[in-house]
């Protein structure tokens, strides 16, 4: 396959010097062309309609919803948009709960800026990519058997007590000095780690496994 130049490209990041920062790199690359770039997931499903670029570039963890659920509703709609995440998390379950979906690269924010776009190249062309980190991590554990229940990391534990005490997403965040946002990806990781989808089986959880 011909790789069509440049490549047309919409960037989705909630924060603002990250955003800048990814479409001056491309900007000054005469191979890609960026169409919008854009701060929440509503905006980027009214710019995918409008200008249907070649490649969504997202965050995983935005305002509305993850960068997950925005493929979930772009990929039916719209089978050739291929649509690839930079995120920060190498965090395995998550990263194989996102290939599973059948996105078309998982990219870590670490990246260096050639082989971000060499990525954005091989995406465009219809083959997957994921950051080598990401793959070592999945090798690694290839020949082990999946574990049984997904362990929560030291802070998800942490905002899943105060949870059980009945602190409100803006309480936990004052009082672990983190945003009200990051409060609310923490506490949607911990709802699909302990695979319960209510406040209150995630209590029952809590103390079944000694948490509280």
């Amino acid at each position: 396959m011909e790789l069509k130049l440049p490549i047309r490209i919409i960037l989705v990041d909630d924060h603002r010097i990250i955003l800048d920062g990814l479409k001056s790199l491309l900007e000054s690359d005469s191979d890609f062309l960026i169409v919008a770039s854009l701060h929440s997931a509503e905006e980027a499903l009214k710019a995918v309609k409008k200008d249907m670029p070649d490649i969504l570039l997202t965050d995983y963890s935005l305002p509305e919803m993850s960068g997950l659920e925005l493929f979930k509703l772009l990929k039916p709609q719209y089978p050739e948009l291929k649509v690839a995440m930079l995120s920060m998390h190498d965090e395995e379950s998550l990263v194989r709960a996102v290939l599973k979906e059948g996105i078309h690269g998982y990219l870590l924010k670490s990246i260096q800026q050639f082989e971000l776009k060499n990525a954005l190249k091989q995406i465009a062309l219809g083959y997957p990519y994921v950051s080598p980190e990401i793959t070592k991590i999945l090798m690694s554990n290839f020949n082990k058997s999946e574990p049984k229940a997904e362990l929560l990391t030291e802070r998800e534990s942490e905002i899943l007590r105060l949870i059980t005490k009945e602190y409100s997403n803006k309480q936990i965040g004052e009082k672990l000095f983190i945003s009200e946002r990051t409060v609310e990806t923490h506490r949607k990781n911990i709802f699909r780690k302990t695979n319960t989808s209510s406040l209150v089986g995630l209590i029952k959880y809590a103390f079944e496994h000694n948490y509280v």
